[in-house]
């Protein structure tokens, strides 16, 4: 894609977000090119393509090949420098937003330790030059958002080659499919008047079966689950300017009487009590 020694693309329309990207681009080094020291306002990463060289933030040199990236953090001194037969060719991406900081800390870089270290990664390289072409097609706020979503995918390509390989675990057997399906159901769900036989139809089992299926599991019927979601949902809705009333029908209660005294029944207390302590 990059043809020239030197290239970059500039965001002409970047605000202050979450994560927001300044500018981007390539360069192929000459040989020994120094940069530095020096200090930013913004985050820098480079991400190296071919040859090898060295960094250096707050700690010692860190020595870099093709694959390696580093970067370089607002408000500290920082440099690198080409290496003499075996000159760099990179590509970089500045940025800053809120949560540029947590995101490097996500990684484990930081000014004393500015290096991610790893082999070469075609992924990696593509997005640094989506988030450029982004950039160079120049579409105002269309060129900002879609820079800054690669360079969101790029911190997710980084986090995800960084997490520990996942352990084998015991494969799961159909019934407990089910049952983690109804779990993740009813925590999304419980505000579906009808929400167990609901999910019954949806997984095709009978109801009664279901239910025998889910205490064996879980250890409680499927009716004290869900009570067990509302009323612990009914508990943070009781703290806003709701009526019972409300927070019942909220939680897939229709009957205010019923939810109050199931209320009273599991916290000692009725939903007005609790609301006046």
């Amino acid at each position: 894609m990059w043809e020239e020694a030197f290239t970059v693309a500039i965001n002409g329309s970047h605000g202050d977000g979450e994560i927001v990207v300044l500018f981007s681009g390539h360069e192929r080094t000459p040989a020994g090119h120094h940069v530095g020291p020096r200090v930013l306002d913004y985050f820098l990463v480079h991400y190296i393509m071919s040859g090898k060289g060295w960094c250096r933030a707050s700690g010692d040199k860190q020595h870099l090949k093709a694959g390696d990236s580093f970067f370089q953090f607002p408000g500290t001194l920082s440099e690198y420098c080409s290496d003499e037969t075996d000159p760099w060719r990179y590509c970089w991406i500045a940025f800053r937003g809120a949560l540029a900081r947590e995101w490097t800390e996500m990684l484990g870089v930081s000014p004393e330790q500015p290096a991610l270290f790893s082999e070469r990664n075609r992924k990696l390289l593509k997005l640094f030059q989506s988030v450029y072409r982004s950039l160079r097609s120049n579409d105002g706020i269309s060129s900002d958002v879609q820079a800054g979503a690669y360079l969101r995918l790029l911190f997710s390509e980084w986090i995800r080659s960084r997490l520990p390989a996942p352990q084998p675990q015991r494969r799961m057997t159909q019934a407990e499919i089910q049952v983690e399906r109804a779990l993740q159901w009813f925590t999304l769900q419980y505000a579906q008047p009808k929400a167990i036989a609901k999910l019954a139809k949806d997984l095709g089992y009978h109801r009664t079966y279901f239910s025998k299926l889910f205490r064996k599991t879980v250890g409680m019927s499927p009716q004290q689950f869900l009570l067990h979601i509302r009323m612990e949902r009914a508990k943070e809705l009781l703290r806003q300017p709701l009526t019972v009333e409300q927070v019942a029908s909220s939680v897939g209660i229709s009957d205010p009487l019923y939810f109050s005294r199931q209320f009273k029944r599991r916290y000692g207390i009725s939903p007005t009590e609790f609301r006046q302590e």
